[in-house]
């Protein structure tokens, strides 16, 4: 046990690091989730199974907080639940420059984009579970693989969901 501590004091900057950015991420997923789910409400799956999806990555922000303390990090344990001003900002613009005109693009690009932020989450999750494996970290590597087959199942959802949609709004008019 010790000689994990001692592991865990020589390398906690970067895994404290990577910790931080994981919790930030989870936190995007939440809002990205969240954001999907009230832009296309009338699409009833959407809007629920978005919605309880992103419970998952509420919790792993909840967990990453808790086992951040032994890495001297203080997250909040709440998720934001908003998307960041800087992604509201990008979706407006590009509503208003036309790109996205069509509420079926617009679903396209959301569920393309939470694909996208989901992949990146559990790439980080992989990440953090080998080196709680490599520090001998059990509460580490407990919540990593706790939480990455949850987001495994977001990205999964996410793309059969293009699948499903893709063709459909791509073809028809």
């Amino acid at each position: 046990m010790k000689i994990a501590q001692t592991l865990r004091n020589l390398h906690g900057n970067k895994v404290g690091a990577a910790i931080e950015e994981l919790h930030r991420s989870e936190n995007e997923l939440v809002g990205a989730l969240l954001n999907l789910s009230d832009e296309h409400k009338i699409d009833h799956e959407i809007f629920y199974v978005a919605r309880d999806i992103a419970r998952w990555s509420q919790e792993h922000v909840r967990l990453l907080a808790e086992v951040g303390r032994d890495y001297d990090l203080d997250l909040s344990p709440e998720s934001e639940d908003e998307p960041t001003l800087l992604a509201r900002v990008k979706q407006k613009g590009a509503e208003l420059t036309g790109r996205f005109h069509e509420p079926s693009l617009l679903l396209l690009a959301d569920l393309r984009r939470v694909h996208r932020m989901a992949a990146g989450v559990s790439l980080d999750w992989e990440v953090l579970a080998q080196t709680a494996q490599a520090l001998k970290d059990r509460e580490l590597l407990s919540t990593a693989q706790e939480c990455h087959p949850e987001t495994l199942r977001q990205l999964r959802w996410a793309n059969a969901k293009v699948k499903e949609t893709a063709a459909q709004i791509m073809v028809t008019g």
